[in-house]
């Protein structure tokens, strides 16, 4: 497990001291920001997760917020509906394949990967990254006076219409919301970098190379080299 002077030196990302914080409330999602904060983000194709499947992720979303606002017990249906839509069930349910998966073609995965990797080092400093078939894992360090909502809105924009160009399609391309993760200390951005890297291994997916991470940090299946962009 790495140590805070060994994150230290990780082309400067320095573990966060938690200041100011803004709670950012658009869409569905509350996203918690702070300036040069350290992120674990998770965004999904447009179609990885079906209209009922969203609707049921809203309404657990409402039970979780009217139980901490009114401290009330909950219901037998309620919890059945907070175990059934948890965050863990549904990464398990966008790893097996749903959708699409247009990052199963390797052209689509280059752009993705591309749209990552081009503001790299100038607003923000990667520390892993995997591109999944149907969905995108970052760990990042934004640098001082960007936003998060800018940066995952750039990353999204440059890759959907890259993709759509390339399928010839003009369909929404990814989902509007994203997650997000304000990670506090090493050992939650060591979690987070392990989660990123061992993705693609935990989906089935072998060999898959859309996967990253900085040499400093654990990795399993993320190759030395980030792979060749097309």
């Amino acid at each position: 497990m790495p140590q805070d002077d060994d994150l230290a030196r990780l082309h400067g990302a320095v573990p966060p001291r938690y200041g100011e914080v803004h709670v950012r409330n658009r869409g569905r999602l509350p996203h918690w920001e702070k300036e040069e904060g350290l992120y674990f983000i998770t965004f999904h194709v447009a179609d990885s997760l079906p209209k009922p499947v969203l609707i049921k992720i809203d309404e657990r979303r409402r039970i979780l917020e009217t139980a901490r606002q009114e401290n009330a017990h909950l219901l037998p249906a309620q919890k059945e509906i907070l175990a059934a839509y948890s965050r863990a069930r549904i990464e398990e349910y966008i790893d097996s394949g749903a959708g699409s998966c247009p990052f199963a073609d390797q052209r689509i995965a280059g752009m993705m990967a591309a749209a990552l990797r081009f503001w790299e080092g100038k607003r923000y400093r990667l520390l892993a990254w995997c591109v999944m078939p149907n969905h995108v894992h970052v760990v990042v360090r934004l640098f001082p006076g960007h936003e998060l909502a800018k940066v995952v809105k750039a990353w999204k924009n440059f890759s959907a219409k890259a993709a759509n160009h390339a399928l010839v399609q003009k369909s929404r391309f990814w989902q509007r919301e994203y997650y997000d993760r304000l990670l506090r200390n090493s050992d939650e951005l060591a979690r987070a970098v392990r989660y990123t890297l061992e993705n693609p291994a935990k989906a089935g997916l072998k060999n898959w190379p859309w996967v990253w991470g900085a040499d400093s940090l654990p990795r399993t299946t993320a190759s030395r080299q980030a792979p060749a962009l097309v």
